[in-house]
């Protein structure tokens, strides 16, 4: 058993991604501090006390803040069921999901592969060709290809350019210690497969349609819910931010269709998004293109799915975060006073 102390403060963190592009180190691996979703692993002693997991969550910057895990353990009830033992984590990770696995138990072992939310298919293969001797980036993927599992797994019909971005979902996984490309990449798909049937997509979307006048698909959601997820971190936000982009590809922005989100143009320049970079004609451009990209840059995590789907009821068009303020506008004369 641990011994625990709740400090009931409250810690609200926010990303900007929008007007200014201010994240580094997502996609381009930099970052002036600590890098978030690099894997670590951490030994919880029997008998350590809350203080005593709060400094390790911290020092190995697990968590960015104290603050954060013994609000989060407050929340959950947990001060008595944190269990201790060995884990896999990853930096600047969601601090009540942190929670919920040490009340879960040790998730780590020699074979233990940990996909954060947020990530590429791109930045997975590279985790993956981390994780086991048995599979190089090249060919995990040359396996990713909605083609290769299509047939079994349903929600995958529609998948633009044969890409599997947005379904390898997030999660520490258990898969041996030789697994093949194939296998790994099932179990993700697996895993997406239980997450999506916990959603109520049908339903969710006519709400859409009803509120927003918004036509959504079901691969609409996870593409749209991969951007939402890049733009925030806690649910009220990530909510929020959802019925922005619905008002805007309801062409309640002058009339147009754009997101006009720089976590679009990330994904395709891999880091910093520059005034010359928003003037590309890529599709992930969505300063220029109306609509959703081709395909989600990202898999969105079970919290930016629900998030997606069930979006805060608002008129709001704009938005601007930083780390200590967020604002939300209907116009763009407010949206300029919320950041000058």
């Amino acid at each position: 058993m641990i011994i625990g102390g709740v400090v009931a403060v409250l810690a609200l963190v926010a990303i900007v991604f929008f007007v200014v592009p201010v994240v580094k180190g997502f996609f381009s691996g930099e970052d002036s501090k600590v890098t978030a979703g690099q894997q670590v692993t951490v030994t919880i002693p029997d008998g350590a006390s809350g203080d005593t997991i709060a400094s390790i969550l911290s020092e190995n910057h697990i968590v960015e803040n104290p603050k954060d895990y013994y609000a989060a353990v407050k929340k959950l009830n947990a001060d008595m069921s944190l269990k201790p033992g060995t884990y896999s984590f990853t930096t600047l990770m969601d601090t009540t999901k942190v929670v919920q696995q040490l009340m879960e138990g040790p998730n780590a072992g020699s074979n233990a592969l940990t996909i954060p939310e947020g990530l590429t298919v791109d930045q997975v293969a590279d985790r993956v060709a981390q994780a086991y001797d048995s599979i190089s980036k090249e060919d995990f993927l040359n396996q990713a290809k909605a083609s290769n599992y299509v047939d079994d797994y349903s929600f995958l019909r529609g998948a633009a350019n044969d890409s599997l971005e947005g379904f390898l979902f997030p999660k520490t996984y258990s898969l041996g210690d030789s697994p093949t490309a194939d296998e790994v990449i099932r179990a993700m798909l697996d895993q997406f497969k239980t997450e999506y049937k916990s959603l109520d997509f049908a339903s969710c979307e006519a709400k859409i349609k009803e509120r927003y006048g918004v036509e959504m698909s079901d691969y609409d959601i996870v593409n749209l819910a991969s951007i939402v997820e890049r733009e925030g971190l806690n649910a009220d936000q990530r909510s929020h931010v959802a019925s922005v982009f619905y008002n805007r590809l309801a062409g309640k922005l002058d009339g147009l269709r754009y997101l006009n989100s720089d976590a679009t143009m990330m994904y395709v320049t891999g880091g910093e998004v520059t005034a010359d970079d928003l003037q590309s004609d890529s599709p992930y451009n969505t300063y220029k293109h109306e609509g959703l990209p081709p395909t989600p840059i990202c898999s969105p995590s079970l919290e930016a799915l629900k998030a997606t789907l069930e979006p805060t009821d608002s008129d709001d068009l704009y938005f601007y975060i930083t780390q200590d303020e967020e604002y939300f506008s209907q116009t763009y004369e407010e949206h300029q006073q919320s950041w000058n």
